[in-house]
């Protein structure tokens, strides 16, 4: 790919506007936050934070749980496109997962009385971001990108039945976490549920917006890394030509393949 061909940026005249509205339904969900819905009459205005709070955390689901699907159809299938999307989906899983954790620990200050305990919920949290940071560092490890795919994928298994672990973490053990708010029978009602909801759909705009400006720069990643590859292997073949006695040299990752001007 020359420099004429590459793309000016990962903008389209979709999510331009994808763009827009998400900017305008984040404005309306926080005046609906912070004005518009009443207190509760237990947590007064603290329950406020929970409008931010829970769409962070379904989205930390949503982002495990595409990493689980990326990763399962790229052990079937082998398929690059497959192994781009999981990366990208654990990278954002990763950091709604510590935007979770935070937006947690300040909820829990004026509730519990303090920033952290080691309750089953926010250890178990811990533990899925702890899950994803591993992810994280086995995608940096310098190896053949077909190995690394197949490791990133294992681990990616992993994530769907830690994100059960977490979700259940209230049911299974004593915990200080309140239940699950959204439900068959919902605990609230009126303009607060409406609100809720509405700042859910606004989570999903942010994190779909996120996902697909990060998959485009994650694909040109991909290809400049094949193309890097290629011409790697290009030299090496050039190389063994000029010196037909020497046999050829395999590429190795991440090592420069030209060689210091003197």
């Amino acid at each position: 790919m020359t420099s004429t061909d590459a793309p000016a940026g990962t903008g389209s005249t979709g999510t331009r506007v994808l763009g827009l509205v998400t900017l305008a339904a984040l404005a309306l969900g926080a005046y609906l936050a912070l004005v518009a819905s009443p207190p509760d009459e237990n947590m007064g205005d603290a329950v406020r934070l929970l409008y931010l709070h829970v769409p962070i955390v379904t989205m930390a689901y949503v982002g495990c749980g595409l990493c689980t699907l990326g990763s399962a159809l790229y052990l079937w299938k082998r398929s690059e496109w497959w192994d781009v999307t999981a990366a990208v989906s654990a990278e954002l899983a990763l950091v709604f997962t510590a935007l979770t954790l935070v937006t947690g620990m300040i909820w829990g200050k004026p509730t519990w009385g303090t920033y952290w305990v080691w309750d089953p919920r926010l250890t178990s949290t811990a533990m899925l971001g702890l899950l994803l940071l591993g992810y994280a560092a086995i995608r940096r490890m310098p190896s053949e990108p077909v190995v690394r795919a197949r490791r990133t994928a294992i681990v990616g298994l992993l994530l769907v039945p830690n994100v059960y672990i977490v979700n259940r973490s209230v049911t299974w053990w004593r915990s200080l976490h309140q239940g699950t708010t959204i439900g068959l029978q919902p605990k609230i009602h009126d303009l607060m549920f409406f609100t809720l909801m509405f700042d859910l759909l606004v989570g999903a705009l942010v994190f779909t917006w996120l996902l697909i400006h990060r998959w485009r720069l994650a694909w040109l990643e991909h290809e400049l890394e094949l193309n890097e590859l290629d011409d790697a292997i290009a030299a090496r073949r050039a190389e063994a030509g000029a010196h037909p006695g020497v046999p050829p040299t395999p590429p190795r990752i991440g090592v420069p393949t030209t060689e210091p001007t003197t």
